[in-house]
């Protein structure tokens, strides 16, 4: 099944629409991401990639669902018939893990209990926004790369991207950034040193980033890895949506 590359969005946004997913909006927008599609003008199915992840619409497609050689990202399925063609193309070699969606709620957050867990921060302990120096310094960190690699560069970051990070010295505990940007909003990532969990510096980061967003009339977006992540979300203000399949490769 032929595969080809799509620059023009508007013939492939219908098959989205409705898709709560600020990712797919960021390819729609023309801000991050590639898309393709089984026709150039009449698309009746479509894959948009944005980071490490691929979302697939439209009738299921196998040429799409192959179009990933180097399983280089995780599918995310648009309904139950996309999973059945994904689990038949790829079998054994992926397992379905389940993502946590958060609900889009502009009014949720309450910014005095953010800024006092922002202020609760221990001493020993400082926040900084990401600037060019430390997008450097995040990327060279090995743990923390996830909060910046979407953007190509440290001038990219800084025009397109938003994050802070806790210092302790000259040194990176924690993080909380945009992992990808569309028009309106971002959509955050939080990463925590492994030595550095559980001291509440996620639950810092992530405030102080909220606040950010809500100062510069963005929406700070929140999508769930896992459960953990899940559970600091609604420490921050968010509310549980829905649960959803994903596929990544074994």
């Amino acid at each position: 099944m032929p595969v080809y590359p799509i620059t023009d969005k508007s013939a492939i946004a219908p098959l989205f629409a409705g898709w709560q997913e600020t990712m797919i909006w960021s390819c729609l927008q023309d801000c991050m991401g590639v898309a393709y599609a089984d026709d150039l003008k009449r698309p009746q199915s479509a894959q948009i990639v944005v980071g490490p992840l691929g979302f697939f619409a439209g009738a299921p497609n196998d040429g799409l669902i192959r179009n990933n050689l180097e399983h280089s990202f995780d599918l995310v399925p648009q309904n139950p018939q996309w999973e059945s063609a994904i689990e038949q193309v790829y079998g054994g070699k992926v397992n379905r893990y389940m993502r946590f969606a958060t609900k889009k709620e502009k009014d949720t957050f309450d910014r005095a209990g953010l800024q006092k867990i922002v202020s609760a921060l221990p001493e020993a302990y400082r926040l900084n926004a990401i600037d060019h120096a430390l997008y450097a310094q995040v990327m060279a960190s090995g743990w923390a790369v996830d909060l910046c690699s979407n953007f190509g560069s440290g001038d990219d970051y800084v025009k397109n991207g938003l994050g802070f990070v806790v210092m302790q010295g000259d040194e990176i505990m924690s993080g909380a950034s945009s992992f990808t940007y569309y028009r309106g909003g971002i959509e955050i990532e939080i990463d925590t040193r492994k030595d550095m969990r559980r001291k509440g510096l996620a639950l810092a980061c992530g405030a102080r980033l909220i606040l950010e967003c809500l100062d510069r009339g963005l929406y700070p977006s929140w999508d769930a890895h896992n459960r953990g992540s899940l559970a600091l979300a609604e420490k921050l203000g968010y509310h549980f949506d829905r649960e959803y399949p994903t596929y990544t490769f074994a």
